[in-house]
């Protein structure tokens, strides 16, 4: 099925030369047609297409779609709209990033599948560090998966320059546990969201994402308990 028109992708284009409330208000009717509903209702499909394959995940489409306004408040760009459209897929939803899960960003550069922990708090990431330094071969084992280095290559993120003490010796035979942030990230055409087979492609990395996903999940409760 086809959810999105060309026209999703030239609404971002021409909102990106035209990034204020007048032009947007004076397309409103077709950001709800061509961008908001048609994603809505895609994102409905893939969420009932998960849900076939993991019983925990019971959030609704709507409770994690971004809102196209951005913060401003502290940024020294002022333009008042997003250029893209983002939805975070996990069982706590967009409010909850405590649960790994996979960032979707649709839009005229690209399509963009991530997932992974971005920011993780301090007690969580010690529940992290604490779980790769029991087992690293383990942890290797999942991060050099074949289709895992495919779609999304590997790990990324920035790293402590200093390590505590109790994970040094682990830091020496895997250094991602430097990392503060353990996240992966997909590139793809933008014209994937034109595609008929949209919801298919987007399973399938979230089939190979999930094996890192349940890891990090299982590792920050250890580092909360």
């Amino acid at each position: 099925m086809q959810y999105f028109t060309n026209d999703f992708l030239d609404f971002f284009k021409e909102l990106s030369a035209n990034n204020h409330k007048e032009w947007f208000h004076e397309n409103k009717k077709r950001y709800e047609s061509s961008v908001k509903n048609p994603f809505l209702n895609f994102l409905q499909d893939l969420f009932e297409e998960i849900k076939k394959h993991d019983k925990e995940f019971k959030v609704e489409a709507k409770d994690c779609i971004a809102r196209i306004n951005r913060d401003i408040r502290f940024s020294k760009d002022k333009t008042p709209y997003n250029t893209h459209y983002t939805a975070f897929a996990s069982r706590g939803g967009k409010k909850n990033k405590d649960i790994p899960g996979i960032f979707l960003r649709f839009g005229p550069e690209e399509t963009g599948i991530m997932g992974g922990c971005y920011m993780p708090p301090k007690e969580q990431l010690i529940g992290i560090r604490k779980t790769i330094s029991s087992d690293i071969p383990k942890f290797r084992k999942l991060i050099r998966a074949k289709d895992f280095v495919a779609k999304f290559g590997g790990i990324v993120g920035e790293e402590h320059k200093r390590i505590p003490l109790e994970f040094r010796a682990a830091h020496e035979k895997e250094p991602l546990i430097a990392k503060k942030q353990l996240y992966y990230v997909a590139q793809r055409e933008p014209e994937l969201v034109l595609s008929k087979d949209l919801i298919g492609e987007i399973m399938f990395y979230w089939h190979t994402a999930r094996p890192i996903n349940e890891y990090l999940t299982k590792a920050i409760q250890n580092g909360v308990r």
